[in-house]
């Protein structure tokens, strides 16, 4: 039951993902022919940056389908990290149009050059509403590359609520200047979210604890048995964001019987299972006997 559940979301996560693709790469057509129509550089820059979002947002859709195959002898965790990957690519994609914003945008400060503003007015209306219709498309979604792809929406209606703006204020006042202006302060913002994001990400990537404060809890649980005199080679990471991995050793004291290993080991189940890991692998080892493994940072008795 689990499972199917499970395979639900990820299907409606897949889903979702799919259609804020098709919206935005028919969305930068659009916008390209607008911006060429308009002579407006502002609609192009962004028809840029709409195109730089449909490729992480395909990007997106393909990783997000291939980590939800089932796991096999090369990939023994499941394919879940390439949602990591993905968000990670999405990060980069978007630092770079940022940055080439701003390359643009600076230099408009010093010169800058009236556009059609009726034409950016209608276009503006119409970006809000479609880049609108696909953030709210994929708020639903949980998996932190639908969070990064929503962040790549919402700077889009931000953007055009930010033309709609400037092209109201144009069609009665000759300031066009405020078009590089706008655009320079959401782009810092979006810079500030995305280097955000993007630490996340990195971290998880290279296997840093995903919550410090769970890692003290999750020790804190397991020396939590009579039996257990000491703890060490605890390894908490996570693959996705989501679904966490926990190896640990726990030492016990060297008179245990059988039966008193048998119920170390279902307690340790259970109070472990409020933390819904997605693989655990805990060895138990005697106060006397030497682990087979390197010292490490947590050994202590």
């Amino acid at each position: 039951m689990h499972d199917h559940h499970h395979h639900d979301h990820s299907h409606a996560s897949s889903e979702r993902i799919g259609w804020a693709f098709l919206l935005n790469v028919s969305f930068t057509i659009i916008e390209f022919i607008g911006g060429w129509l308009t002579n407006s550089t502002a609609i192009m820059a962004d028809a840029v940056h709409d195109l730089g979002d449909s490729l992480s947002i395909g990007t997106a859709w393909i990783l997000n389908k291939v980590s939800h195959k089932q796991a096999n002898h090369n990939f023994s965790y499941g394919y879940k990290r390439f949602s990591l990957l993905g968000a990670l690519i999405n990060g980069v994609v978007l630092l770079t149009g940022s940055i080439w914003v701003m390359f643009e945008a600076i230099p408009r400060l010093i010169n800058p050059e009236m556009p059609v503003t009726e034409g950016m007015f209608v276009l503006a209306i119409f970006g809000i509403c479609v880049n609108g219709f696909a953030a709210y498309k994929l708020s639903a979604g949980t998996t932190l590359n639908e969070k990064v792809l929503n962040w790549h929406l919402l700077e889009d209606v931000l953007g055009w609520v930010a033309v709609l703006i400037v092209s109201i204020v144009l069609m009665f006042v000759h300031l066009p200047i405020l078009d590089p202006i706008l655009s320079i302060g959401f782009t810092l913002f979006i810079l500030f979210n995305v280097a955000k994001n993007l630490r996340i990400t990195l971290r998880l990537f290279l296997q840093a604890a995903p919550s410090e404060s769970l890692r003290t809890e999750i020790r804190e649980v397991l020396l939590n048995h009579e039996l257990v005199t000491g703890l060490h080679h605890l390894h908490f990471w996570s693959l996705d964001g989501e679904k966490h991995v926990l190896t640990a050793h726990l030492v016990l004291a060297s008179d245990v019987s059988v039966q008193q290993m048998a119920g170390v080991k279902a307690s340790i189940a259970e109070n472990l299972s409020a933390y819904e890991l997605e693989h655990t692998t805990i060895e138990l080892e005697f106060d006397d006997e030497a682990c087979r493994d390197a010292s490490d940072l947590d050994h202590h008795h």
